[in-house]
């Protein structure tokens, strides 16, 4: 089991940050977990972060260069271990660098740091990508974080009152998901409601992707009036997503996205991957808070 850091805000909201990945694993507000399990019956994560590309390249590999390189799903930042950079009582900063394990998929120089900070009824998180090479770094982050759906834990009704409320109104069509998760040209309706989506486990054999959404906020609502809010700072693209039979429900902000079917570009050429300067900085945020 990996190391964590605990975080406690004055009112006693409480988290911990596992050092591999830098995954929260545990949001407590007045005692209470918000933050899925884990279990591995279901989803053995919690809330991954998704570095340097979001979901899945076309063949497992990405190229550069004429050559191709390894890349699993949603990459390999969740998969690694964060060094712990900066510490207080309500907030830590942790970084993953490059090696030679991570050049050999990616073969790029890189800084990545994730602060994240502790406060009553909320959990936020800053995300910072810097590119200390001399040629362009190209990449994409996403937050993939899983909540108790119902939030008091137990099985899920198909009529039970919870849905996801958008900022803005967003487009009832998404991509369809193909073989081995690349997204497909073809289009799929969702019953959203104007900026409701009513919840129900059958909506879900693939994950529903909204690109270039509109709104930069997600609440997670359920019957008794509680709700987690999710603000992102800069992700395009949202997705919702569990598994039909998984008592989970995942609000996912993203800068990028799975490659189409069909793609065999290089890197830089995938669709919603970024290319940050020599010497740059690209900032990323998210933010949780607990309503109701």
């Amino acid at each position: 089991m990996s190391e964590t850091v605990e975080l406690t805000a004055a009112d006693g909201t409480r988290a911990r940050i596992a050092l591999d990945g830098a995954e929260p694993v545990s949001w407590q507000v007045e005692g209470r977990e918000y933050l899925w399990s884990g279990d591995p019956a279901h989803w053995n994560r919690h809330a991954p972060w998704l570095f340097p590309v979001v979901g899945a390249s076309a063949d497992g590999a990405v190229r550069v260069d004429g050559q191709a390189y390894p890349m699993g799903q949603h990459g390999f930042a969740r998969d690694l271990p964060f060094a712990l950079v900066a510490r207080a009582a309500d907030a830590a900063t942790l970084r993953l660098t490059d090696g030679p394990g991570t050049r050999a998929r990616y073969p790029f120089a890189f800084v990545l740091d994730i602060t994240a900070r502790i406060r009553p009824r909320g959990l936020d998180f800053e995300i910072r990508v810097h590119n200390p090479g001399e040629t362009a770094l190209p990449y994409a982050i996403g937050f993939h974080p899983a909540f108790p759906w119902p939030f008091a834990g137990g099985e899920r009704a198909r009529d039970g009152g919870y849905a996801v409320v958008f900022e803005h109104p967003e487009r009832a069509m998404v991509p369809e998901v193909g073989a081995g998760g690349l997204l497909l040209r073809q289009e799929r309706p969702v019953p959203l409601r104007g900026d409701t989506l009513p919840l129900d486990p059958d909506l879900f054999a693939e994950a529903l992707v909204f690109r270039n959404a509109a709104s930069r906020t997600m609440r997670f609502t359920g019957p008794g009036g509680r709700a987690i809010r999710m603000e992102m700072a800069d992700f395009p693209h949202l997705a919702v997503w569990t598994k039909p039979t998984a008592p989970f429900l995942s609000l996912e902000c993203w800068t990028g996205h799975a490659d189409w079917a069909g793609f065999a570009g290089p890197l830089s050429q995938r669709d919603g991957q970024r290319d940050l300067a020599p010497g740059a900085e690209a900032r990323h945020g998210v933010r949780l808070d607990l309503e109701g």
